[in-house]
């Protein structure tokens, strides 16, 4: 029952931090690149390469912090669905270019992200 509620309760705190990102972000290139969704995204990535990296080390010793911080907070952090839909309004639209350069880049920075995180968390 702890697991749960440090999930929900950090899923929160994940999902109200979105938003504020959406809120601060979302105005960036209106109709254009979704810079908000992408920001969230790679950010989380390579959070959760360095959560990873922290508790597979032992730094962080209870598997509680991975389930509130991993599935919690990034869960509720990040967006796949968003991204998704993101990438095919650009792509009906007169935006193919942009809908594959935020595909591309959200996943080939997305990568590099999570494997930095993993690294950083490896030297911490």
């Amino acid at each position: 029952m702890t697991r749960v509620l440090l999930i929900g309760g950090f899923g929160a705190i994940g999902a109200i931090a979105r938003h504020l990102v959406d809120g601060w972000l979302g105005g960036v290139g209106r109709g254009e690149f979704p810079w908000a969704t992408f920001t969230v995204n790679i950010a989380g990535s390579f959070a959760l390469g360095v959560l990873v990296a922290l508790t597979s080390s032992g730094v962080l010793e209870s598997a509680n912090w991975r389930f509130a911080i991993g599935v919690g907070f990034l869960g509720a952090f990040t967006t796949f669905s968003t991204f998704t839909y993101q990438a095919i309004a650009l792509a009906e639209g007169p935006a193919q270019g942009t809908a594959l350069l935020y595909v591309a880049g959200s996943v080939l920075l997305g990568l590099a992200a999570a494997y930095c995180g993993l690294q950083l968390g490896r030297l911490i």
